[in-house]
């Protein structure tokens, strides 16, 4: 049985966490960690992995809570942001390379298996097939942005283009995708594919 989600709002609940009160860590945890550890596996790829770094994103948000400011987005976006980008230096330490490439077939085996059940395998329906029908500008942008954890000013600096023009194709590129899946009936992925 799942645990309830307080209903507070967002407001109440940015004052809580300022106030370093506990009641709005166990909110914010209570109302948001499910949906931070879908994004954390998705970057990841190892359950273990994600639940490490879920824990690292939680007590940044909670140290860094002054940071937020409302007026540039959803409490839930910054939240999102942190624990991406606490899962983007997590895959590109050192640590975690290594630990990589330690793995043996089996492990891998192992958690390709345990990701049945509900969860949608981006290769097997054929995601990356369907990118290889864009532009290869646009496939490059695409790749290094959803498939290896880059931002977009680091995907400017490694084609060394304006970041404008990185964003005009990721949405190019986006554009493109939707009307693909819409045809193809498979408007679900949508989301993954959500800046």
């Amino acid at each position: 049985m799942s645990k309830r989600k307080t209903v507070i709002t967002e407001e109440a609940l940015v004052s809580l966490l300022q106030s370093k009160d506990q009641r709005g860590f166990s909110i914010l945890y209570d109302n948001y960690s499910s949906a931070l550890y879908g994004v954390i596996l998705k970057i990841v790829r190892s359950e273990e992995v994600a639940a490490d770094v879920m824990q690292d994103a939680f007590v940044k948000i909670w140290r860094n809570i002054e940071a937020y400011n409302r007026t540039k987005g959803t409490l839930f976006t910054w939240i999102l942001n942190v624990a991406r980008n606490t899962a983007i230096d997590r895959i590109r330490s050192q640590e975690f390379q290594n630990s990589q490439k330690n793995h043996d077939i089996d492990d891998h085996v192992m958690f390709i298996d345990s990701q049945g059940g509900n969860q949608v395998d981006i290769d097997a329906i054929g995601v990356k097939k369907v990118i290889e029908n864009l532009r290869p500008e646009y496939q490059q942008v695409i790749d290094l942005l959803y498939f290896q954890g880059y931002t977009q000013t680091e995907v400017a600096e490694e084609f060394g283009i304006p970041l404008g023009t990185v964003k005009t194709r990721v949405k190019a590129a986006i554009t493109q995708l939707k009307q693909f899946f819409i045809q193809i009936g498979l408007v679900f992925l949508w989301g993954f594919f959500d800046l």
